[in-house]
């Protein structure tokens, strides 16, 4: 190694990455803020729990207990945990080039998905979560100092290429988890279960209402319990114009305030009901002519 001499002494020359030995500690700083961020989210949605802020139907809480707020059955907030954890172990002992490579991908990744996610919950859900903005300042936080912090000595560093393959990385990664939250990826639809499928006809025959809007977490939960015989629901969309338009007129005429609400029998049931209980209130007796099966 190369070597000068200043005083009568032989000294390395410090390089520009010797001089940066030691935690990041911008980057690590964000990283456990949203770590502590995600945690919280994490262990409300395992313990079912409104987080703090969040009213039942309010905006934060539909984007909380929307399709897109699980992936592979976890809560999209425990990956987002292991994402922070990952560029907060990284930021520790980050100081060669490998490791601001590995902290820009992981940042990046995290960033694309954040937007993707945002982008959803306004456009589809038409809600924003205070919760999940602040996530995605902070991983925009995050890869505004990687970005600042690339190493002036990077060998052979272009960064057209580098960003046209770390950027369609993201997105393509991205959109893989789009088709399976959407659910174009996954398992095929499960053969409709004969007494489920009977309570749905029973339902539908005995002109029980089921009143709900598309963005209602809870109303997609309430389907989700009926499975492939969904579709057979006596269900009246409320929110036709989406969630800032006029309220559907039969919703109005029925007076329904809150999502879902049933009406079984002249009787109103507001909430997620099982189906043990639409079964009671419905007075429905499964038989082989309930099922559509022949005798």
């Amino acid at each position: 190694m190369a070597k000068t001499v200043r005083n009568g002494k032989a000294r390395k020359p410090v390089s520009s990455a010797g001089a940066q030995r030691g935690p990041n500690w911008p980057v690590f700083v964000l990283a456990l803020i949203g770590m502590a961020l995600t945690s919280y989210l994490t262990y409300a949605a395992w313990q079912r729990t409104l987080v703090a802020g969040c009213t039942p139907g309010s905006a934060c809480d539909v984007v909380l207990n929307s399709r897109w707020s699980r992936l592979f059955g976890m809560p999209v907030s425990f990956w987002g945990l292991l994402t922070y954890g990952a560029l907060a172990a990284v930021a520790w002992n980050r100081q060669t080039a490998d490791q601001w490579k590995i902290a820009w991908t992981i940042s990046l990744a995290g960033l694309v998905y954040s937007i993707y996610l945002t982008t959803v919950a306004f456009f589809v859900l038409d809600a924003a979560c205070p919760y999940c903005l602040t996530s995605l300042g902070l991983m925009a936080a995050i890869f505004g100092v990687v970005l600042y912090q690339r190493p002036a000595d990077l060998p052979a560093f272009s960064w057209g290429p580098w960003i046209a393959k770390t950027g369609g990385a993201g997105l393509a990664l991205t959109l893989v988890l789009h088709l399976f939250q959407a659910g174009y990826l996954g398992k095929a639809p499960a053969p409709e279960d004969p007494w489920i499928r009977g309570l749905a006809d029973h339902l539908r025959r005995t002109n029980a209402k089921f009143y709900g809007a598309y963005w209602c977490p809870h109303c997609q939960e309430q389907k989700a319990a009926f499975g492939s015989s969904a579709d057979r629901l006596p269900y009246i969309e409320c929110s036709p114009a989406g969630r800032r338009g006029p309220v559907a007129t039969a919703c109005v005429q029925a007076g329904i305030e809150s999502y879902p609400t049933w009406i079984i029998n002249g009787q109103r049931y507001l909430g997620t009901l099982s189906l043990d209980n639409l079964a009671r209130y419905s007075q429905y007796s499964y038989s082989a002519a309930d099922s559509g099966a022949k005798p």
